[in-house]
């Protein structure tokens, strides 16, 4: 897979589709690998004809690591965060907004439809209110305005953040058995994936890259992140913004709050769905992300 230097990184990333067609930037969320927006997924895209770019975050995946900032504190940043001061992060999210909108100068392209999940969402959401004349069309999923007011992720989820599991490096098995119980955790209750295929993919994406460091320092950028709601109320791009009814990690009032914020966006909740990518809303989530885009042409 190729890489590309963007906004002083050195990002991979991949181009699925018609290098022609419009063009659709995806951007993961926390921890997550270009690996997570499944092919299948980005197939859809494809046929529906447009140009689909994934990449790996900076920390995660083949990208850079930003080795020398060691591990965040949380203790402090989470501190800062409450006393109202700068917290001590190695980054924030609006640099990592300008990663993906570096990545579009790197590859030539001058507009794009903006689709971000979770935190990938929250990264969008910045694309689209800083960068106008660059996006398109935002789509934003199972993610959250950054309001400290809103209901938090249940107990339960929130364990999933916080506790990694066994070492893979020394319980490869341990690893794989924590890993897939927090999928479930955190995952869609009507469109269940089977352990095997959950198994299957953690064990391949770890193949591929182990990192947590990279996890922690985007976790630290997340829990840093300020209100966006007075910056979202400056986005002009046509909005489409997906929640799952049943989103124990980022509850469903983080996307009505998200849709609340952003001038005539359009707001679809999903029963059944929590906090993942199941192959049984592939076709859902391809068909909001293309009602942006249609609304889109629609203005243009």
């Amino acid at each position: 897979m190729p890489q590309i230097q963007a906004n002083g990184m050195t990002l991979e990333y991949e181009s699925r589709g018609d290098p022609n067609a419009e063009p659709i930037l995806l951007i993961m969320g926390l921890g997550g690998q270009l690996t997570r927006w499944s092919p299948a997924f980005t197939d859809k895209l494809a046929a529906r004809g447009f140009r689909v770019i994934v990449f790996d975050n900076r920390d995660v995946g083949l990208s850079e690591k930003i080795e020398a900032a060691g591990a965040p504190d949380m203790g402090a940043v989470i501190d800062a965060v409450i006393a109202g001061r700068k917290a001590p992060v190695a980054y924030t999210l609006d640099d990592m907004a300008a990663d993906a909108v570096g990545l579009l100068d790197a590859l030539g392209i001058e507009r794009a439809h903006i689709v971000g999940a979770s935190m990938g969402g929250m990264i969008a959401q910045l694309v689209a209110a800083d960068w106008p004349e660059r996006t398109l069309s935002l789509t934003s999923i199972m993610s959250t305005t950054g309001a400290r007011d809103l209901p938090q992720a249940t107990p339960e989820a929130m364990a999933v953040i916080n506790s990694r599991g066994p070492d893979p490096q020394v319980d490869l098995d341990g690893y794989l058995a924590h890993a897939v119980k927090g999928s479930r955790t955190i995952g869609s209750p009507a469109f269940p994936t089977d352990d095997t295929q959950l198994r299957e993919r953690i064990a391949a994406d770890y193949r591929r890259a182990y990192y947590p460091v990279g996890f922690l320092r985007q976790y630290a950028a997340v829990v840093a992140s300020p209100d966006r709601r007075p910056r979202l109320a400056k986005i002009l791009a046509p909005t489409v913004v997906v929640h799952g009814q049943d989103d124990p990690l980022v509850p469903v009032e983080g996307g009505r709050d998200t849709a609340a914020n952003i001038p005539g966006a359009e707001l679809r909740i999903v029963p059944g769905m929590g906090h993942d990518f199941p192959a049984g809303l592939y076709d859902t989530l391809a068909d909001a992300i293309v009602r942006a885009a249609d609304r889109a042409k629609a203005v243009a």
